[in-house]
């Protein structure tokens, strides 16, 4: 492995991250271009793309764009032979891409449910599987990042009734424990980010309805996750520094799950 900095150095590594113009998705793609990753960002909207390319670029890193709308199997398959096409390889997947909805569990929408379990489950095991058979087997080399959630690791409570997402990334986690131990023998990890709350456009109508105040008690570090927060996680899973980690789940939720036993 060589130095210590060595081992964190992306350079001529290819990272694609869905979901990647803005919020959790952004922040790992600036972080591993940061180190020297060639990104590619996906997300549905065009415009936002640009918006986030151009964020990046400010940052002093090149990225491309591919508009994919993961909820649909043709658009992650057009996802994965466009990125290959244009880059060559994938050899970092950050599957980012989610959705959530807020209703009582009795009335909780089936369509409602079937977007969420589509989007957080079954477009990530797609898209794993084929940049998985189209890059990391053939290379022997991968790193699969999935975000998860500490709402994954225990029941919803209170005000935040949402059994689609709990149970969607519930599944991540055991994905992420499954796939890895199906191809560490190519030489791929497999890990996921479980955070805790961070503001997001996802969750920012939680932090309306709940407010700051009460989002914060259960939190040892009494804080909720910046823009910051993800990055160096991020980048251990994603590099050489974390080559013998796989199949593991790390929350990054101020030590909210360290005080508080799993459902």
């Amino acid at each position: 492995m060589g130095s210590l900095r060595t081992a964190f150095d992306l350079s001529g590594r290819t990272v694609l991250v869905t979901g990647g113009s803005r919020g959790l998705g952004l922040q790992i793609a600036e972080a591993l271009g940061e180190y020297g990753a060639k990104v590619i960002i996906s997300s549905r909207k065009a415009a936002d793309l640009e918006k986030a390319q151009a964020h990046l670029a400010n940052a002093g890193i090149q990225s491309d764009w591919i508009a994919a709308d993961n909820a649909k199997d043709e658009d992650v398959k057009r996802l994965a032979d466009e990125a290959m096409a244009r880059h060559g390889r994938v050899d970092i997947l950050v599957n980012n891409a989610g959705a959530t909805w807020g209703a009582l569990t009795e009335d909780h929408p089936m369509e409602a449910w079937d977007k969420v379990m589509n989007l957080n489950v079954r477009a990530l095991f797609l898209l794993s599987q084929q940049i998985g058979k189209r890059s990391m087997i053939p290379n022997r080399y991968g790193r699969i990042i999935n975000l998860a959630s500490i709402a994954g690791l225990r029941g919803s409570v209170g005000a935040m009734q949402t059994i689609a997402y709990n149970t969607s990334k519930g599944a991540v986690v055991n994905f992420t424990r499954a796939l890895a131990g199906s191809w560490g023998r190519h030489g791929i990890t497999v890990n996921a980010l479980a955070p805790g709350f961070f503001p997001s456009k996802m969750t920012n109508g939680t932090l309306e309805s709940v407010g700051m105040e009460k989002l914060i008690s259960g939190v040892p570090l009494q804080r909720i996750g910046d823009d910051d927060d993800l990055k160096g996680a991020a980048l251990l899973f994603a590099s050489d520094a974390g080559k013998h980690i796989t199949g593991q789940i790390l929350a990054v939720d101020g030590g909210t799950t360290a005080v508080m036993p799993s459902a």
